[in-house]
């Protein structure tokens, strides 16, 4: 690398500034005044790019870079007059985008996710913004962050997740920890980097390095696995991938969450909510969970969030408050100990909603207090006049000030956006919605599925013979002789489905199964139709789901007094649970047919107990899935591919195993664990 981070001459672009030329390379004259300063400057070394920048910064100018929150595009990829006021009156340059990146937009103006936009929308959106920054005083570029895109649904996460939309469509979290293919995992995050600086989105709020040993956490759906050792590999992988080998103008930049690990949540909790604060720590095991994090940090990610929660009686203090106010955790931990050089991002409102530890203090003391600790950006957190005045007062000292702001143009010189902060909206059409692209994910898709039981050999199931096609000869007025082709005595095959698409089972892929669907609306008044006399195979995709209203129902959670019943049978009774179709329907369907013809495709979003009393155990088989379509699931329930995925955490064999394990301790004991970590058949 050559000292100004450049392999090769850059691409420069400008639109609301002149272009300056030395020797007949250009630059942006970014402050206006018709010399190439030392930032502007791509020939030199982004340290010295940093000191002159940062030299010529206003207070308040450095005060807007400690910040970042949400701006969304508004119909059509338009900018809203919010973007005005975040930029030329807060001086921010970092911004949160969680509009859906579809073909066909729909939504126009949603409280939180805004407008649905095209790809060649959110392409002209973010232009747009970067031309706004352009006209700043020193034209500082923005950096567009998201939460993670990529991943099939099988039921949709509100604010942890944003939609997929035309973005490819892998398996989610576990499921790529379930595929073990870490050339996959890293073909996977190349894709990312490339579908996401089509749009000019450059930083990531991902992923989650969380180990899943707490299966009452609603946020597993979000985590890979709770083997430290298997989440290091995958957080290698998505580093180097997704960012580089360093941090180029190709990069998508990764936050890696939630430091020191976000697995241990006291009784399943999420510090989303004040029940859920605490992260324990029973089984001594708090070193085991950050092990991820230095794989991340060896690889060089550039920036790691802090969780909320409160790191109860660890030895790194304070240990009452949540992790970005504890120096402990930010900077004696994270940079003197694991040797972290990036920067620091807080989860979003620590400031204001979710205080935990400090809920006392007002808010400009909760600002200081987590600046102070370490952090160097505050997320959901936009008040220029309140930051400028810790930093008149001192309480946020100027040296302190100038480390977390040195750190954040660090990145964003790296990242060349500085050079060409602007993409070609044409090709952001065409980089999405690649089918070639969507082969590859839609393999991962299968990979990731995991036979968990197959009594009898019910699997591979028997597909019907091949229907007679036209032959194309005869349809050219060929003569063919019949009495040449061979007699296939024909074999058909029913299959029954519920929670799948009819049309999708019975296509021509799998020979075309004659499919009877068991989904009805039983808020019309429907009931479920009967298994037909003659039906070969059953199919129940099963989901689990939430309808609580804690939190205004925006995030899947249950409510607090009922986070134990994870198993089925008490699912099923409880009121902010909902498992579809029902027990009754799935234990009606098995009745009728048998159950040894039955199969069920649970959607594992956390450990679910499959207990006894449930009837589940009783399906002929039971596939696991983690974001995986119809059609993948087909493939390999016919045998076109088979099973091959590994479970990326073990299964309990009843509730009360949940309540006897550590929440900091992955599996379970001997006698209570139903299927191990890392079990799946094959054929």
């Amino acid at each position: 690398m050559s000292l100004n981070d450049y392999r090769q001459r850059p691409e420069v672009q400008a639109r609301s500034v002149e272009l300056l030329y030395d020797d007949g390379l250009p630059f942006r004259d970014l402050n206006k005044n018709g010399e190439i300063d030392t930032y502007e400057d791509w020939r030199q070394p982004v340290e010295a790019r940093v000191a002159d920048l940062l030299s010529q910064m206003t207070l308040d100018e450095k005060a807007g870079m400690l910040m970042i929150d949400q701006l969304n595009a508004d119909a059509g990829g338009q900018v809203p007059e919010l973007a005005g006021k975040l930029l030329f009156e807060e001086k921010m340059t970092r911004f949160i985008l969680r509009n859906t990146v579809t073909n066909s937009p729909k939504e126009t103006d949603h409280p939180f996710f805004g407008a649905q936009v095209t790809p060649y929308e959110m392409a002209q959106f973010t232009n747009a913004v970067q031309e706004m920054c352009e006209t700043t005083r020193l034209g500082i570029p923005a950096i567009f962050k998201s939460n993670p895109r990529n991943h099939f649904e099988e039921g949709y996460m509100g604010g942890l997740d944003a939609s997929v939309g035309a973005f490819s469509a892998w398996p989610k979290e576990a499921g790529l920890a379930a595929t073990r293919d870490m050339e996959l995992i890293a073909d996977f995050a190349r894709t990312v980097a490339s579908e996401w600086v089509a749009l000019g989105i450059r930083g990531m709020y991902g992923y989650c390095l969380d180990l899943s040993t707490e299966p009452r956490w609603f946020r597993i759906t979000e985590t890979f696995a709770q083997d430290a050792d298997l989440v290091s590999e995958i957080a290698t992988a998505l580093v180097k991938g997704i960012q580089g080998e360093t941090l180029n103008h190709r990069s998508v930049q990764v936050t890696m969450k939630h430091f020191p690990g976000g697995g241990p949540q006291e009784g399943g909790g999420d510090p989303h909510f004040e029940f859920g604060k605490h992260q324990v720590y029973p089984g001594d095991n708090f070193d085991y969970h950050y092990r991820p994090f230095v794989a991340a940090i060896k690889a060089g990610v550039s920036s790691i969030m802090p969780y909320y929660g409160v790191p109860v009686g660890q030895r790194y203090l304070p240990n009452d408050v949540g992790m970005s106010f504890s120096k402990g955790i930010t900077t004696e931990l994270l940079r003197e100990k694991l040797g972290f050089e990036g920067n620091v991002n807080s989860d979003t409102a620590i400031a204001t909603t979710m205080p935990w530890g400090v809920e006392d203090k007002p808010v400009a003391e909760r600002v200081a207090m987590a600046i102070n600790a370490g952090v160097d950006v505050l997320s959901g957190f936009s008040d220029n006049r309140l930051m400028t005045m810790l930093l008149d007062s001192g309480t946020i000292s100027e040296q302190r000030l100038d480390q977390a702001v040195s750190r954040l143009l660090t990145e964003q010189f790296k990242l060349g956006i500085f050079e060409n902060p602007f993409v070609e909206p044409n090709r952001a059409g065409y980089i999405l919605n690649n089918r070639i692209t969507q082969a590859k994910a839609d393999a991962a898709q299968r990979k990731a599925i995991v036979l968990l039981q197959n009594r009898d050999g019910v699997l591979p199931m028997e597909m019907p013979t091949p229907k007679p096609q036209p032959n194309p000869f005869a349809m050219l007025g060929f003569h063919q002789d019949s009495t040449d082709e061979p007699k296939i005595e024909p074999v058909t095959k029913q299959i029954y489905v519920m929670g799948m698409d009819p049309e999708v089972v019975g296509g021509s892929d799998w020979n075309e199964y004659d499919v009877v669907s068991g989904d009805y609306d039983a808020a019309n008044g429907e009931t479920r139709p009967a298994v037909p006399d003659g039906t070969d195979y059953v199919i129940i995709r099963v989901v689990i789901g939430n309808n609580s209203k804690i939190g205004g129902g925006f995030l899947p959670v249950p409510d607090p007094e009922e986070l134990d019943m994870i198993a089925f049978s008490d699912m099923e009774k409880a009121n902010s649970w909902t498992v579809t179709p029902s027990l009754t329907d799935i234990n009606g369907v098995m009745s009728e047919i048998g159950a040894d013809c039955t199969i069920l495709a649970i959607r594992f979003r956390q450990p679910f107990v499959l207990d006894e009393a449930s009837g589940l155990r009783d399906a002929g088989a039971i596939i696991a899935t983690f974001g995986s379509s119809d059609a993948a699931l087909m493939d390999v329930l016919t045998g076109k591919h088979a099973p091959q995925g590994k479970l990326p955490f073990a299964l309990a064999k009843s509730a009360e195993a949940i309540l006897r394990q550590h929440s900091d301790v992955p599996g379970y004991a001997k006698e209570d664990t139903l299927f191990l970590f890392g079990h799946g058949l094959e054929y």
